[in-house]
């Protein structure tokens, strides 16, 4: 995961996931740089695409569709409810050199920012607010192994046997924060289900205005890491990460047509021509060669 962020001093919309008919795909599949890929259909679950589908691998910041999955799934959730951003945020992400929404301490966010916040610039700040926030226990430490613990339980309702958290963004100590391309898919599937999801994916920027410590109002500013948006036609989401262990990965998802199918790049050193020409695959087009990926400011986030 790498690190550059933005702040400023003085707020986000709506795409159903659909069904088939779309036109035949190619006739050969493509060659990826990754070494484990995937693609399926939204609506019926199929296979489209494989590479090394169900072969474990650590999956850096991707672990936050599970993170915001589990806050999205949570009985009652008030997505308006505020939560005070502590120090402890700040001071993890550089003690890690993580990826940081730069949330500033003593600011009050909303959870639907905090989501924003995990989601576009890949906030490991914002992502341990929210474990810290819809964890139990009493202590921050007790709080955030509760959180991870129920994405672990949400991994095990989604049936998804090859993959386990150790992280609730995927920094991970030991090594135990692994999934499959197949797995993440579903993953991924499942988080496409809630409209505030998609909507939070499908953002390319967010301006989110919180009551800062001192009194005042601080706008923030973030930039979605994944170029894929704006860059390939139809492209829908949905996360990139990016970590020693894991290299260059990408969660994805494109709608055409009535047909949208969701993807996953792992380990690739081409993540988003990769993710490109499975979507061509997929779709039956062959827009991916003349794709031209979406430049991002210079003090975005990269991840």
């Amino acid at each position: 995961m790498r690190r550059a962020a933005a702040v400023t001093l003085v707020t986000g919309a709506l795409l159903s996931v659909s069904a088939l008919a779309a036109p035949a795909q190619a006739a050969t599949a493509p060659t990826v740089s990754a070494k484990g890929a995937f693609l399926l259909n939204n609506a019926s679950s199929a296979t489209v695409y494989s590479k090394a589908a169900d072969t474990r691998r650590q999956m850096a910041s991707t672990t936050k569709v599970m993170t915001a999955a589990v806050v999205l799934s949570t009985k009652g959730v008030d997505l308006n409810r505020k939560v005070t951003v502590k120090q402890a945020y700040r001071d993890y992400v550089t003690k890690e050199g993580a990826s940081t929404a730069d949330l500033r301490t003593g600011d009050k966010m909303t959870v639907r920012q905090l989501l924003y916040a995990t989601l576009l610039p890949s906030g490991c700040d914002a992502a341990y607010a929210l474990a810290d926030t819809f964890g139990t226990g009493s202590t921050t430490a007790a709080r955030t192994k509760s959180f991870v613990s129920k994405m672990n339980a949400k991994a095990t309702e989604l049936k998804l046997k090859n993959t386990k958290f150790d992280s609730f963004d995927g920094i991970s100590g030991g090594g135990n924060n692994y999934s499959t391309p197949r797995d993440l898919a579903k993953i991924a599937q499942y988080a496409m289900k809630n409209t505030n999801f998609r909507t939070v994916v499908k953002a390319t920027s967010y301006k989110a205005s919180a009551p800062a410590s001192n009194g005042g109002t601080r706008t923030y500013t973030w930039y979605n890491t994944n170029k894929l948006l704006g860059s390939y036609k139809g492209a829908i989401g949905i996360k990139t990460g990016t970590g020693t262990a894991a290299g260059p990965c990408l969660i994805f998802a494109a709608t055409r047509g009535s047909k949208t199918v969701v993807g996953v790049i792992l380990n690739g050193s081409d993540r988003y021509n990769d993710a490109a020409k499975i979507l061509d695959y997929g779709f039956g087009s062959s827009t991916a060669k003349t794709m031209k990926l979406r430049t991002l400011p210079t003090n975005a986030q990269r991840d």
